[in-house]
């Protein structure tokens, strides 16, 4: 296991198993012959052979050609709990308590449920590469191969049970949804409560859990799984769930970084939170513009909105030091100064 700061790469750990040490050899997507890894491993031939099947038996698409050696069929970069941590925007890092990347687990849920709550205000973030009993809604087994997925589960502590909280799948939902669309994926969408889809085809979920204490704390959990490239032979076991799924690879996303896509994901989920109650208002041509704090919204998505309309009442809601608006402007999702914006009848 590694925490954020440390090295994440299997490889670096004598503890960590062969087989996720061979993973980590191969993520680069090239041939390597058994020999090479032997060496680089310092195990035997027989032992690179036993790790490859069992990368098979997990889900995995390798190949294996005689004279060339073994090959994933998607180049996959392994989770790095401190390349996450480090692409993390800025205001949402501070926020985040911790950021851990294991080889396997049964259920990152579980394994944050099973902790203390993080403090009031706070997060604790932690991934897998691979599921040993992976749930979704309704206790369905989620299913995803060792490089294929994002794996991740995401705690934070409310100082009471919020009287919204059944919302807050469908905020995790669309918080997911522009971190995707951020990175290029077209076309998702969300259906309610919990699916990310693509097409007809399910690209993704969200996993919400609850432990509370009656008038007191309450920690949720809050699982997203993304389908980065499955491989033909695990789309076709899912498929024969009565699911049809998809990943990113297939919507076009040419080798999608995993780190980058667990920081996004990480980022929106938590950027919302600390701006409370948030109002984002797309211009058009890549310009939006964010009122956050608030107390009071005063529309709602799918609303159009007129210069000089009133859209909110300022407040201290999310991690606000005081009464006042937090007012952001974005071009094409990146911060730029918004001083040239407020003209002289503000």
């Amino acid at each position: 296991m590694a925490r954020s700061g440390g090295s994440a790469h299997p490889e670096a750990n004598d503890a960590t198993p062969l087989t996720a040490r061979v993973f980590a050899q191969l993520c680069d997507g090239r041939f390597h012959s058994g020999e090479q890894l032997a060496q680089a491993l310092g195990v035997s031939r027989s032992a690179i052979w036993k790790s490859a099947g069992t990368l098979r038996e997990l889900g995995a698409t390798l190949h294996a050609v005689r004279n060339r050696g073994y090959r994933l069929a998607s180049a996959s970069d392994p989770l790095d709990a401190a390349k996450i941590r480090e692409r993390l925007a800025a205001e949402v890092r501070d926020h985040v308590r911790s950021v851990e990347a294991t080889w396997s687990t049964a259920s990152t849920n579980s394994v944050l449920l099973g902790r203390a709550n993080p403090p009031s205000g706070t997060s604790e973030v932690f991934l897998t590469e691979y599921q040993t009993a992976g749930r979704g809604r309704r206790g369905r087994a989620w299913l995803a191969s060792p490089g294929g997925a994002i794996c991740l589960s995401l705690s934070w502590t409310f100082r009471e049970v919020p009287r919204d909280l059944g919302a807050l799948s469908l905020v995790i939902g669309v918080c997911a949804l522009r971190a995707l669309r951020e990175l290029g994926v077209a076309g998702a969408g969300l259906k309610w409560p919990n699916d990310l889809l693509l097409g007809e085809r399910k690209l993704g979920g969200v996993l919400i859990e609850l432990r509370a204490e009656s008038a007191g704390p309450a920690c949720v959990v809050i699982g997203i799984g993304v389908n980065m490239a499955l491989g033909a032979t695990l789309l076709q076991r899912i498929a024969e769930t009565g699911m049809a799924a998809t990943d990113l690879k297939s919507a076009g996303l040419a080798e999608p970084s995993r780190n980058s896509v667990a920081a996004g994901l990480v980022t929106f989920a938590g950027e919302r939170s600390g701006y409370g109650q948030m109002i984002e208002i797309n211009h058009g041509n890549g310009l939006a513009t964010r009122y956050c704090h608030n107390e009071q919204l005063m529309v709602k998505q799918g609303d159009m909105v007129r210069k000089g309309q009133d859209v909110s009442l300022m407040g201290s809601t999310g991690h606000s030091t005081g009464p006042h608006l937090h007012f952001e402007v974005l071009k094409n999702g990146t911060q730029v100064d918004p001083l040239r914006f407020i003209g002289e009848d503000r």
